[in-house]
C-alpha cells in the first residue's frame, strides 16, 4: 500500500460551518493528515476565528467568515479564499440549518431557510470555486464532499421536514454533480452522519445515554469517525468513489 494513500500533504482545504461541530471534526482530521492549510468558514466571526487559533496547533488554520445562506455571502467567501490560494483542492459543504415544527404549523421560512442553505449551497458554492477546483484538478483529482445526514435515507420521527426533504435532495445533487465534474477531474461524492453530538444534534450532545441505545454499535459517533471518512474520501484513497453517499451511523439505517 502507497505510504501517502491517505495523506493530504500538500493540499488546501475550505469547509464551510467549520467552527464547530462535524466541521471541525474534519478541519481537525485535515490538519493532522497533512493538508497544507485549512481555510475555516462560519457565519459568526468571533466563533470562527477562535477555532482558527486553537486549530492551528495542528497546523495552517485560517478564518474566512462569512454567511454562505445566500449568493453575496458566497460570493464573500470565494473573495476571501481568492485573497489566499489561487487553487482549491478539497471543498467541504458542511454548513447547514433545521427547522422542527409540527406539521399544521410548519411555516415556510421553515422550508426557505433550511433548503437555501442545505440543498442550494452546496451548488452555488462550488460553482462559484469551480475555477479553483479545476486549476487544482489539472495535476490531481480535486475534491467536493457534500455532507448530507442519515435523515435523507431513512426516516426520523422528528417532524423536521424540510431538513429531511433538504438532505435527501442534496444526496441525489451529489450524483448529478459528480457525473459532470468527473470531467473535470474533479471527484464529488457525500457523507450521511448519524448521531455525533454538536449543536445540530442536541439529542446526541444531551441525551447520549438514550440516543446510544438505539445505535447497533451501542455510542455515538466521535471526533475520529467523522474525521476518517472526510480523509478517505478527500485522500488517494477515495478517488475512484464517484457520487456515492458514505454513511456514518453506528448502523443506525440498518436498525430503522
Amino acid at each position: 500500500m502507497n505510504d501517502d494513500l491517505f495523506s493530504l500533504a500538500g493540499r488546501t482545504a475550505l469547509i464551510t460551518g467549520g467552527s464547530r461541530g462535524i466541521g471541525r471534526m474534519i478541519a481537525a482530521g485535515f490538519l493532522k493528515a497533512g493538508a497544507r492549510a485549512v481555510y475555516i468558514s462560519a457565519r459568526k466571526a468571533d466563533a470562527c476565528d477562535a477555532t482558527a487559533r486553537e486549530l492551528s496547533s495542528l497546523g495552517t488554520c485560517i478564518s474566512l467568515p462569512a454567511d454562505v445562506s445566500d449568493a453575496q455571502g458566497v460570493q464573500v467567501l470565494v473573495a476571501a479564499y481568492a485573497s489566499h490560494e489561487p487553487t482549491l483542492d478539497i471543498l467541504v459543504n458542511n454548513a447547514g440549518a433545521a427547522w422542527g415544527e409540527t406539521f399544521d404549523t410548519f411555516p415556510e421560512k421553515g422550508w426557505d431557510k433550511v433548503v437555501d442553505l442545505n440543498l442550494k449551497t452546496p451548488f452555488f458554492l462550488t460553482q462559484a470555486l469551480i475555477g479553483p477546483l479545476r486549476k487544482a484538478a489539472a495535476t490531481r483529482p480535486a475534491k467536493v464532499i457534500n455532507i448530507a445526514s442519515i435523515d435523507g435515507i431513512s426516516v426520523n420521527p422528528q417532524e423536521t421536514y424540510s431538513y429531511a426533504a433538504s438532505k435527501a435532495g442534496l444526496i441525489q445533487l451529489t450524483r448529478r454533480m459528480a457525473l459532470r465534474l468527473a470531467q473535470d477531474n474533479i471527484v464529488v461524492s457525500a457523507i450521511a452522519p448519524g448521531a455525533f453530538a454538536s449543536d445540530m444534534n442536541r439529542d446526541a450532545r444531551d441525551r447520549a445515554d438514550a440516543v446510544k441505545a438505539r445505535i447497533p454499535v451501542g455510542r455515538i459517533g466521535v471526533d475520529d469517525d467523522m474525521a476518517g471518512a472526510a480523509i478517505y474520501l478527500a485522500s488517494r484513497a477515495g478517488d475512484y468513489v464517484v457520487g456515492s453517499t458514505l454513511v456514518v451511523d453506528g448502523g443506525v439505517t440498518h436498525a430503522r
